[in-house]
């Protein structure tokens, strides 16, 4: 009885599971069982709490995540839609759908990380390692096949470049030694194709997996190039998208000359991105640019196929 009671507050509490059968899918047995899977563990917690405040809010499953793209400007992306009154966001990423861990703990666990909402507030979570990883689209459409995705994307090879800059700098910071970009990007003196940040360049491979579950229209493509250099009309297609009424506008953003990037100016408050935004790339040979530029126009040319649309890459 215990058991069933539970599993009915869940059902309240998560209107937005649904069965899994996705349209293009061999394995819809095995989606099947490993949403039976999640919503027995979950269900079974003697822990459960309905996590509802006294003022009304609660914590829910996001109607709406932020799939990547790493060092796509996810974060940027994130902030600016918190200006919005209507949009709750989780702090941290969350990374339930591709660490193993964090998954095999339920849907309950995954709920206890989002913020507290009211109930006319989208909840949004962003990990930018969702885009790249295989298992997520899949596990995605199991918890909610009507899910709204956002993906932000920038030039493939400046991706490459901030990819790596992350990294160099990380290691800095600890004080660890950490090879120059060249000896990543050349292998045998050609472009080392296999370099994780490479791969994770290669958009139309990642998002010919994410079509398969969820169609064109659930997932939002936001040029990340254009929102560092004018964000206003990036976020409003978003809005847009989102089906939310406009409440930014072009005041809420300011461009900061010391940092060089656009700021967010929110009920009379300024604030920027953290000071590990927007660092300088290293410098690349341009011959070596060339190259990087070269290798990616036929992923480019074929990505800008499978959406429908171009953008401003080299």
């Amino acid at each position: 009885m215990a058991a069933f009671l539970l599993g009915a507050v869940l059902l309240i509490v998560q209107p937005q599971i649904v069965p899994s059968r996705p349209a293009v899918n061999s394995n819809a047995e095995t989606s099947q069982s490993v949403q039976r899977d999640l919503l027995k563990k979950t269900s079974q917690k003697n822990d459960f709490k309905e996590n509802i405040h006294s003022n009304g809010s609660c914590q829910q499953l996001p109607q709406t995540i932020i799939i990547g793209v790493r060092k796509g400007g996810t974060r940027a992306l994130l902030e600016m839609m918190s200006l919005h009154p209507d949009i709750a966001a989780a702090e941290s990423e969350v990374h339930f759908f591709d660490w193993e861990d964090h998954y095999r703990n339920g849907l309950q666990w995954y709920i206890n990380q989002m913020p507290f909402s009211y109930p006319h507030q989208i909840t949004v979570e962003k990990t930018p390692a969702y885009f790249t990883s295989p298992k997520v689209p899949e596990r995605v459409y199991n918890m909610n096949q009507s899910m709204r995705l956002l993906l932000i994307l920038r030039d493939p090879s400046e991706r490459v470049l901030s990819d790596y800059t992350q990294v160099f700098y990380n290691h800095m910071q600890k004080h660890k030694p950490y090879p120059s970009i060249e000896q990543f990007l050349i292998k045998d003196g050609e472009l080392n194709v296999d370099y994780k940040a490479i791969n994770r360049s290669l958009y139309y491979i990642h998002m010919q997996n994410w079509m398969k579950y969820f169609p064109l229209d659930h997932i939002h493509i936001v040029d990340g190039d254009k929102l560092i250099k004018d964000p206003f009309p990036e976020i409003e297609k978003v809005e847009r998208f989102l089906k939310l009424s406009p409440q930014i506008n072009a005041s809420n953003f300011y461009f900061n000359k010391t940092k060089g990037f656009y700021c967010l100016r929110d009920s009379g408050r300024e604030r920027c991105l953290h000071e590990s935004k927007g660092r300088a790339h290293p410098q690349v040979d341009t011959r070596l640019l060339e190259k990087l530029h070269e290798y990616f126009h036929e992923p480019n040319k074929k990505f800008f196929e499978l959406v429908g649309r171009t953008f401003d890459w080299h």
